[in-house]
C-alpha cells in the first residue's frame, strides 16, 4: 500500500480568470501552474461527457489550491451551507484573521466577522466569487 501524500485541493469555479484573480488578490497566492486538459480519457475520468477543462494551480504554503473550469459547465450547486453533508470548504491560515478581515475589499463576502471559538481559534469564513466556501484561522 501507498502513503498517500497532500497535492492539491480543488475548487470548480465558473470563471477561471476570475477566480484566479480573486485567490491571489486576497489571499496573495502565487500561480505556479496553468494548463488544459480535454479528451476521451480525461471525460470518462471526471465522468462528465464531452468534457474538457482549464486549471490553474496556486501555490498555498505546502498545497496547491486547483481552480478548474469545466466545458461544458454544469448546474451550479444549491447554496453552501457548512452543516450539509457533502459540504466543502479550502482552510487556509493567516497570522492575524482579525487584520485579515480588516483588510478584505468590501465586495468580498463573509459569513460573519471573525469569531473566537470555544477551542481558542479565531475563525472567518469568506465567499469566493462562486460561492465556494474558505475558512480563515490564525496560524
Amino acid at each position: 500500500m501507498s502513503d498517500p501524500t497532500a497535492h492539491h485541493a480543488g475548487i470548480t469555479v465558473s470563471n477561471l480568470d476570475r477566480a484566479v484573480a480573486f485567490y491571489t488578490d486576497v489571499f496573495d497566492l502565487e500561480v505556479v501552474a496553468e494548463f488544459a486538459v480535454g479528451g476521451e480519457a480525461f471525460a470518462d475520468a471526471v465522468d462528465v461527457a464531452g468534457a474538457s477543462a482549464s486549471f490553474a494551480h496556486l501555490a498555498a504554503d505546502g498545497i496547491r489550491v486547483e481552480l478548474v473550469e469545466y466545458d461544458p459547465e454544469g448546474e451550479p450547486m444549491p447554496a453552501r451551507s457548512l452543516d450539509r453533508p457533502g459540504a466543502t470548504h479550502l482552510g487556509l491560515s493567516v497570522d492575524d484573521v482579525d487584520a485579515f478581515h480588516g483588510d478584505l475589499a468590501d465586495d468580498v463576502e463573509t459569513l460573519s466577522g471573525p469569531r473566537t471559538t470555544e477551542s481558542g481559534t479565531t475563525i472567518l469564513f469568506v465567499r469566493d466569487p462562486d460561492g465556494n466556501l474558505i475558512e480563515i484561522l490564525d496560524a
